[in-house]
């Protein structure tokens, strides 16, 4: 991913990310300049640079000539990241509830969304976690595992060597690569496959007898675990 589309990630089009990539390198412009620069034609520059002043991405510099200057990239991403913080709590607040909590079986699919979803699981956590993965997708998910801790989570985990995380339970056994179940609280499980890219699916519930059978299987993977490290150590 190029810097100008990490740049519309922060509601920038592309010619607004193009324009302020360049006033980032060059310092002061004129639009005049902007437009001699990006290739850009002179009424889309100026109605980019109007957006990123509207946006807060750039300053005007009044003049003889209308001048125009970036505002310092880790200024204008917190600005940002601030400003969806503060939508963020007028959502939930004004979200209507839910007639009904969902208790059948929800499909997660793709990477990213299921990497999502466990990170919001851990987040969400009130006592434990249970969670029987890779060692790759626990270094992924790490942060949220090591604030789990700190708020004082029972955080067991299944893995491959040689993941470690101080405060947590870890378990060593030969993990499948893409396979994952997760229990949160005794109360939701998430479990399936996660594979790079789009080819993976989970499913989510909050189904009694699907958290009863995975907790049955998890406390299965760890008396099994137990009896090999015995037989081991005679």
């Amino acid at each position: 991913m190029d810097i100008n589309e990490l740049l519309m990630h922060f509601n920038l089009t592309r010619q607004e990310a193009t324009i302020y990539t360049t006033l980032s390198v060059e310092g002061e412009l004129t639009g005049y300049e902007v437009a001699k620069l990006t290739g850009i034609s002179r009424s889309n520059t100026y109605t980019s640079l109007a957006g990123l002043v509207e946006k807060g991405a750039a300053y005007v510099i009044e003049g003889t000539a209308t001048r125009y200057t970036p505002v310092p990239i880790e200024e204008f991403c917190e600005n940002k990241i601030r400003q969806l913080q503060q939508t963020k709590q007028d959502l939930i607040k004004s979200m209507p509830d839910k007639r009904e909590e969902s208790e059948g079986y929800i499909t997660v699919k793709g990477e990213k969304h299921i990497l999502d979803k466990m990170r919001n699981m851990i987040l969400e956590a009130k006592q434990r976690v249970y969670l029987s993965v890779a060692e790759k997708t626990c270094n992924v998910i790490l942060a949220e595992l090591k604030d789990g801790i700190a708020r004082g989570l029972k955080i067991v985990i299944i893995t491959n060597q040689p993941f470690e995380l101080a405060g947590a339970i870890v378990y060593h056994a030969e993990k499948p690569q893409h396979q994952i179940r997760l229990i949160a609280d005794s109360a939701n499980v998430l479990t399936g496959d996660i594979a790079d890219g789009e080819n993976s699916t989970c499913l989510f519930s909050k189904k009694e007898n699907l958290v009863e059978l995975l907790k049955d299987s998890i406390k299965n993977e760890i008396r099994l675990i137990d009896i090999m490290k015995g037989s081991n150590e005679k």
